[in-house]
């Protein structure tokens, strides 16, 4: 029988692993210098965005083993590359909105890991705690970036990249916890069949 090739899952999780992990980068400068929240940081935030947005898609498409960390990420990688080349293209009308678009989105991608984490423990994921965890600390600081009612763009700038440090981290847990490559995978046909007697572990 002609097996899967892993190369699409493979590369989906490598590139939501570097999608994180400069998320998680950029959220500490952000903390460490809030004076750089300007146009430029819009635009690298907007460039990241799309870009992650890409590689969200490219996950959604390249049905992993256990069909749980990518399930929603054909439309949050839609939104992602609107939202992120708008943003790259026009920083100056997204200044004086960032945190509040920002922390919808962060909200409710947490929202979304909520489910992928109660979707793990049902599957029998053991980690699915961290995913859990992860999601309703990017939810609430979502929350805190959407109704932060200071006008200081420094103070925005340290919860913003609080909220993108906690998304970075949320991202970066699910695809290590959830996301299972096994050599030798079957067609898509039959490894819905067979994919409840694989043995998971990390």
């Amino acid at each position: 029988m002609m097996m899967r090739s892993v190369t699409p899952m493979r590369t989906a999780k490598i590139g939501y692993i570097v999608m994180s992990v400069f998320a998680i980068v950029i959220g500490t400068i952000m903390i460490a210098m809030p004076e750089l929240l300007a146009e430029t940081m819009c635009m690298i935030i907007g460039i990241a965005a799309a870009a992650f947005g890409t590689v969200k898609l490219i996950s959604y498409f390249s049905k992993d083993l256990f069909r749980l960390a990518f399930q929603f990420d054909l439309a949050e990688g839609i939104l992602l590359i609107i939202l992120g080349i708008t943003t790259a293209v026009m920083p100056e009308m997204f200044l004086g909105m960032i945190g509040t678009v920002f922390g919808i989105c962060v909200m409710a991608d947490g929202l979304l890991k909520i489910q992928v984490a109660l979707d793990a423990k049902t599957f029998g994921v053991s980690k699915w705690w961290l995913i859990l965890t992860a999601a309703v600390l990017a939810v609430t600081a979502g929350f805190f970036l959407i109704i932060n009612p200071i006008e200081s763009s420094a103070v925005v700038a340290v919860i913003t990249g609080i909220t993108l440090l906690t998304e970075g981290i949320m991202n970066l847990i699910t695809v290590l916890v959830a996301v299972k490559i096994i050599k030798n995978q079957l067609p898509d046909s039959d490894d819905r069949i067979t994919v409840k007697a694989v043995h998971y572990t990390n």
